[in-house]
């Protein structure tokens, strides 16, 4: 393998951190960030992102209310189903154990239910981040336009990392999505993609000790055509 560069290095040290420091990120680093992703490719250059940046007494605002839903048990009300409605493995047992390793490291047994709606519930805090950002598209936008968000998202966490900053893309912010479209002031037209916590990783932080594996490359991928 060649010698790893700064991107390389991006890619590789990204990953899903659940806890952060409460130190605030400077607003023009927010800004150069959100630039940066806005470089991603698009089809046809029609860029159907949306980003809303919520800090200070909004992300309180934003943050209680999306709390106050889950702990009330209010039902999950997504606009899209981000995950498989009937699961088959490989993929459920690979989110299984993804989940064992998470619930280890959180000190959350087999069968604590309690524990896991906790932990479940720290998304809704985005785990403490100064930065929670929210992400919408316009309804009538189709698959591939969805293709393109997921390159606007991977771009901004990999901006994040360049600038020793860390990030949790987060489905769950989209459970509620009537909370968010009040405290944000979001019309019904835009479907609520997802968030993210943005900020500094907690080094003390067990649960950001979890590296999730990867599948190696001969499990996913042929190659077709003449090689020596």
């Amino acid at each position: 393998m060649t010698e790893r560069n700064a991107v390389d290095e991006a890619i590789i040290s990204r990953r899903s951190v659940r806890g952060f420091l409460p130190e605030p990120v400077p607003d023009a680093t927010i800004r150069d960030l959100i630039t940066l992703a806005g470089r991603a490719p698009s089809g046809s250059n029609i860029q159907p992102w949306k980003v809303h940046v919520v800090t200070g007494a909004a992300l309180a605002r934003l943050t209680g209310a999306l709390s106050a839903a889950h702990e009330s048990g209010a039902p999950e009300a997504r606009d899209y189903e981000y995950y498989p409605v009937d699961w088959r493995n490989p993929y459920l047992a690979r989110r299984r154990a993804l989940g064992w390793q998470l619930y280890g490291l959180a000190g959350i047994g087999k069968g604590d239910r309690e524990g896991a709606r906790r932990q479940m519930g720290r998304n809704f805090v985005f785990f403490g981040a100064p930065v929670g950002l929210v992400f919408t598209i316009d309804r009538d936008m189709e698959q591939g336009s969805w293709l393109d968000y997921g390159m606007f998202l991977q771009t901004l966490m990999l901006a994040a990392r360049g600038r020793g900053l860390d990030t949790c893309p987060q489905a769950a912010i989209a459970s509620y999505p009537g909370v968010v479209r009040e405290q944000l002031g979001i019309p019904e037209s835009e479907i609520v993609v997802c968030g993210m916590a943005l900020g500094i990783a907690d080094p003390d932080e067990p649960v950001n000790g979890l590296r999730a594996e990867r599948e190696p490359i001969e499990t996913y991928t042929v190659f077709h055509g003449d090689r020596e």
